[in-house]
């Protein structure tokens, strides 16, 4: 191996070179043929390509999956709002159906009210009347018994078994007669 050694003017550091190159010459040879032997002989910059190319198909895939994942999540949203307006709807015929079907349970019921107040009234009449005709059947009996009771004491007093005879002869008299 063949050394050469320059030395500075000043003299301060000597340094060592190889075929006229320095150290850092060499670091600067080492690399450029790290690299040339990387472009030709690996193909780096083909498999670089391909691995951003698979990266960028990748990103492309996540990117069309997110995508169908969006569109996915609108159409569910969208059915969503449909079904919660549809249910809405529904409770507000619902509510107007129960109102509907409250004021009709109200009018019937003010109409079995009516009939109620109309047969109890009926009967109340009706025994009104029935006690009125008993009353009066009452006071008759009563007016019958006092009239009988008065007649019977009337005939004891002006009639006696002589009184009588004669009005006991006449009707025995009649019976015996044809009309």
């Amino acid at each position: 191996m063949l050394h050469t050694l320059a030395v500075s003017v000043e003299g301060a550091h000597p340094e060592a070179t190889l075929l006229g190159l320095g150290s850092e010459g060499w670091v600067y040879v080492g690399l450029t043929i790290f690299l040339l032997l990387a472009i030709f002989v690996a193909k780096a910059p083909q498999k670089i390509v391909e691995a951003l190319d698979g990266r960028i198909a990748e990103t492309r895939r996540q990117l069309d999956e997110a995508k169908a994942i969006r569109a996915e999540a609108e159409a569910l949203l969208a059915e969503a709002r449909a079904r919660a307006q549809a249910s809405a709807g529904d409770a507000a015929a619902i509510v107007a159906q129960a109102e509907a079907d409250a004021q009709a349970m109200l009018a019937k019921a003010e109409h079995d009210a009516a009939e109620l107040i109309a047969r109890r009234s009926k009967m109340a009449e009706d025994k009104i009347a029935a006690a009125e005709r008993g009353a009066i059947a009452d006071v008759r009996a009563q007016a019958a018994r006092a009239a009988a009771q008065a007649a019977a004491r009337l005939i004891g007093e002006r009639h006696g078994a002589d009184a009588d005879k004669p009005l006991v002869d006449r009707a025995i008299a009649g019976i015996a007669r044809p009309n």
